[in-house]
Formats: structure tokens, sequence, C-alpha cells
């Protein structure tokens, strides 16, 4: 709102200064520090208000350390996350532009699937929460959303990408992307309307949709379908691993802001036609406006870690887990960088594969020898090492680590091809 209050002023008006409010950093900049005012100012008097209401998680007895001590502490502070990345996001960012729109929708909705369920487990008394069935049913429905909007939305397009000295000139048209000035003339790239996305480490790293169906031999007219189905699996299963990895003080939050300003630099670079000239990688008009989004979800999740860190003096509970891995899924497939989803969230991949070989390998077990045994000492990977007898803050620490080589290998793939 802000954007376009003062961009109207800007162009009416002779305000000195106001100019700066089109530049995307700057509002990225204003975003971060914004989220982080609203978490420190408003996470306090929230955390309050929960502990008034009781609004406290159960702690299951598992024999770890230090489970007694969390005994009381309230849940639902996802809560302050989602204010303080809709807030910066609603005041800040471009409100016309559809991946702002989406993202916005993407958040509202994941941190409504989580709230009900932890509304279910707090008020109603009902430890089980919202049935399985019905969060899946919820994380189908926000892919689909997304699916269908970035397939049939007509704003949601990729450029032709020209290399120097190869820059088509076309006569002006609406339908047609304005992407530089040269020696005071303008330029302008077509728009395709494309489902590419980026494939790491290979030199012409471009893999298109439509090529899953004419590899079974259907009609393009189908690649739709193709395409909601995989953007469906991708929401549901990082939305699911962030939640799993929500099990100690700080975790989900901090390899969430590192995934987060990963994710914002990819929307920054390929948003610029520059910046993605010089890096030959694929410009997508619009999609800048999302590094603005990302300041708020990164300021948000940094910001919770004031409260969260331990000892957590609040848990972000299924409210806050469900809906940033929901908005990392999303972010990445707009960015179309959903490939690297197993590198850059390797993180979430490591907690949710550690819950899967645990069990189907204790069900194996116990079918093959009438008992069951397990590979882990516990699942998610992280109560493993609690287990073993590191410190929650250690194991914390040593994740966020791995979250940043993760995340470096990640951005270097931007060249390494």
């Amino acid at each position: 709102m802000l954007y376009h209050f003062f961009t109207y002023l800007d162009q009416h008006y002779d305000f000195i200064g106001l100019g700066v409010w089109k530049y995307q950093t700057f509002r990225m900049g204003l975003a971060v520090i914004l989220s982080l005012t609203i978490s420190a100012v408003f996470g306090k008097r929230l955390i309050n208000s929960l502990h008034k209401l009781q609004v406290s998680e159960t702690i299951r007895d598992l024999g770890l350390a230090g489970e007694e001590a969390k005994k009381g502490t309230p849940t639902m502070g996802g809560l302050i996350m989602l204010g303080a990345i809709l807030i910066p996001t609603l005041l800040l960012a471009r409100l016309n532009n559809v991946y702002v729109i989406l993202m916005i929708a993407v958040t509202i909705l994941t941190g409504l699937i989580g709230f009900i369920d932890d509304y279910i487990k707090v008020f109603k008394k009902d430890k089980a929460g919202l049935s399985g069935k019905f969060k899946i049913i919820g994380q189908i429905l926000v892919g689909l959303m997304v699916g269908l909007t970035l397939y049939f939305n007509k704003a949601v397009v990729t450029t032709n990408h020209f290399k120097p000295n190869e820059i088509v000139k076309f006569k002006k048209d609406t339908n047609l992307m304005t992407v530089k000035y040269i020696n005071g003339e303008k330029y302008f790239a077509e728009n395709e309307k494309s489902l590419k996305t980026t494939v790491p480490f290979f030199k012409f790293s471009e893999f298109d949709y439509q090529k899953i169906t004419s590899f079974f031999g259907l009609d393009k007219k189908y690649t739709w379908i193709f395409y909601v189905l995989i953007v469906i699996f991708i929401i549901t299963a990082v939305s699911n691993g962030a939640n799993i990895t929500d099990g100690i003080d700080g975790l989900a939050a901090g390899t969430s802001a590192i995934i987060g300003t990963t994710l914002g630099l990819f929307a920054f670079v390929s948003g610029n036609i520059l910046f993605a000239d010089y890096l030959n990688i694929m410009y997508i008009p619009y999609l800048g406006e999302l590094f603005v989004f990302a300041g708020a979800f990164v300021g948000a999740c940094i910001g919770f870690l004031w409260y969260n860190s331990y000892p957590a003096q609040v848990f972000m509970g299924d409210t806050g887990s469900l809906m940033l891995g929901g908005v990392i899924a999303a972010l990445a497939i707009i960015i179309r960088k959903e490939l690297l989803i197993p590198i850059l969230c390797g993180i979430f991949l490591i907690e949710n594969l550690s819950v899967m070989l645990q069990v189907g390998y204790f069900k194996y077990t116990k079918k093959k020898y009438g008992e069951g045994r397990r590979i882990f000492l516990m699942s998610p990977i992280h109560h493993h090492y609690q287990k073993k007898g590191f410190h929650e803050a250690k194991i914390v620490t040593r994740f966020w680590i791995i979250g940043i080589i993760l995340a470096v290998l990640s951005i270097i793939t931007l060249k390494l091809r």
C-alpha cells in the first residue's frame, strides 16, 4: 500500500526522495526492519496473552533431556511470524503483482491449516489435532492454487534470453516486455508462456515440463495435469518436512531463515534483466518483487528466534511450521528452482527421510523377525542426537551450519553448470 501511495505522490507531485520507493532493494531492507520490529514488539505481548489463555503444548514423554522444563511453554507462536510476514508485504510490496498476491495467499492458507490443527490440540484437548487426511487435503488445495495460477495466469511468463550483440529490436507492443535502454532507444524482448525450470549442475540447464507429456505420447494440452501434480507433491513434502524439523528450539525457524535468504537472492537476480543476462540464467519478468516478500519472511524467522532460541519462550506450533514449509516450496516453484529443493532444503529432506527409514525398517524387521528394530535411537534425526547426549543448542547450531553450506552450494549452481 505504501509503495502505491508514495509512487503516486512521486509521479504527480515534486517531492524529493520519494523515487527511492521504486527500488526493490530499498523496500526489501524496510521489510526486514519492519518484520523484526513487529516480532520484537508484538511477540512478547502475544506470548503473554498465550500464557494467560494457557495455550501450551502437551509435551510427550520421550525420555529426552530438558523435556520437563518445556512443559507449560505456550504454542501457536507462528502467529507472530504470520503478522511479521503479511504486514510488511502488504505495506511495502506491489499488490498488483501476481507473485506477491500468490505468496500472500499461500502464507494465509498454510498458516490457517496449522492454526486449525493447533486449535484442536489446545482448546479441544485432542492430542491428535487435525486429522492427517484433512491436512493433506488442505495442502493439496494450496498446491492446486499455486499450480493452476502459474500455468494459466497470463502474467506468469519468461522472457526470451538475448545474449550481447544478439539483442533484437521489436516494435512497441503491449504484449512485449521492455528490457533495457541502449543509447537512448528502447529495446524489447518477447515474452513467452513456458513451463521451463532450472536444472542445477548442467550446462543446458533448463527443463520444460511439456517433455513429460511428450514422453508419454500425450498431447501438450495435458501438461497442466502433470505440472499441478508435481507442484502439489512439492508443497506437501516441503511443508511436512518443515513440520517434522520443528522438534527442538530454533531449528525450523533458523533453517527457514537460511533457505529464505537464498530464495530471495534467486528472486532478485532472476527478476533483474542485467543480472540474469550476466549470469546467463532464466529471466522472469516481475519476479524481483518477491525480493521484498523474502525480506519480510527472513525478518520474521529471525525475529521469532528472539523468543524461540534455546530455551524457548514460545513454540511456533503447526501454525508456523506448516506455513514455513508451504511458503518455501511455493517460492522455489515460482522462482523455477524447485529442482534445487533436495539441496537447498536438505535439512528438511534428511529429517523426513529419517522418519521414513525408521518407520519402514521397523515394520520390515517386525514382519521378518517378529520384533521391530531401529536404525536411529529415535526419529526425526535431531532426537537421535539428543539421545546420544548432544545438547539441544549444539544440535541446532550444527544443523544451521549444514544449512548454510547447502545454501552456498545452491547459490554457486548459478555458475557451476
